[in-house]
């Protein structure tokens, strides 16, 4: 079915549209032409759940690259990493190592390292080594979280990172969870975010409000405006390939916009995986195919 998909029109269509590309120079040409529509980057190397330390290494050497390309080149751009990508499953201590050396690299750049939110199983230990790292050195402001609005234990941990001057990327969660963990109605996910946006907005950090639903975006420029929150103050992110329509239309209106653009060989789990865990995204991407 992998190899069927990669060659299909069909499987092309998609991961040109929703990927960069499989190489380092394609992530880099796409955050170009990216940047000249007036947006910011962040680039994610898809891949997660390594299995073997040669490929936690691997990874990390790539996320170096990107960052040296990102200086050479003076891209408006950092790179967003999953833990798991890094050796999480493998080795708790060589995840670490790995995480603190990006980390490292990026300050010494003045550049920034997000470390995305996974499942469940990895939520607390993401948080707390987010903390961790960011209290460190001369960390501050070079390393951020991204939180779910879906999970119920979402704005204790706005709270506790806002203590920390933590910045945030705030999206309202793509994996299924049970509901003891996460609201199962989306209009109670939708509440969650709108309340957790307000929250994050009036905080003074510089957080992202991720989302594509419309309703989100005109409730975040409401609030903003009525707060007299300037546009600067925060931006607004979007993945690479949906509603670039809209993406456009904020430019336009004088908000700032990163889209996350994915790339590398391991496109095809990276959907597969999604699809999976929530039959729903399937519907999104086809829509989303054609705006």
């Amino acid at each position: 079915m992998r190899s069927i998909s990669e060659k299909s029109s069909l499987g092309r269509k998609l991961s040109h549209r929703f990927v960069a590309g499989t190489e380092l120079e394609d992530v880099l040409q796409a955050t170009q032409e990216v940047n000249s529509a007036g947006c910011s980057v962040s680039m994610d190397n898809l891949g997660e759940n390594v299995t073997r330390m040669e490929e936690a290494q691997s990874t990390a050497e790539l996320y170096h690259r990107l960052l040296d390309e990102i200086e050479a080149r003076k891209l408006d751009a950092n790179v967003s990493v999953k833990l798991t990508s890094l050796g999480l499953d493998v080795d708790e201590k060589l995840a670490r190592g790995l995480t603190h050396s990006l980390v490292e690299h990026a300050t010494g750049i003045d550049n920034f390292v997000r470390i995305d939110m996974e499942g469940s199983p990895y939520t607390q230990r993401t948080v707390d080594f987010v903390r961790e790292l960011h209290g460190q050195d001369r960390h501050q402001g070079h390393v951020g979280a991204v939180i779910q609005a879906y999970m119920r234990r979402s704005e204790k941990d706005v709270e506790q990172l806002l203590q920390e001057k933590i910045r945030i990327r705030l999206c309202k969660g793509a994996y299924k969870e049970p509901p003891e963990l996460a609201f199962q109605k989306m209009t109670e996910v939708n509440e969650s975010y709108i309340r957790l946006m307000k929250i994050l907005l009036k905080s003074g950090v510089y957080h992202g409000i991720a989302t594509h639903d419309e309703k989100m975006i005109t409730a975040t420029v409401e609030f903003a405006k009525a707060e007299k929150i300037q546009p600067a103050a925060f931006e607004f992110q979007m993945l690479y390939g949906i509603r670039r329509d809209l993406q456009r239309k904020l430019v336009e209106d004088g908000w700032r916009m990163r889209v996350y653009i994915p790339f590398g060989s391991e496109w095809y789990p990276y959907f597969m995986r999604r699809l999976a865990e929530r039959p729903a995204n399937a519907l999104f991407v086809l829509k989303n195919l054609f705006r």
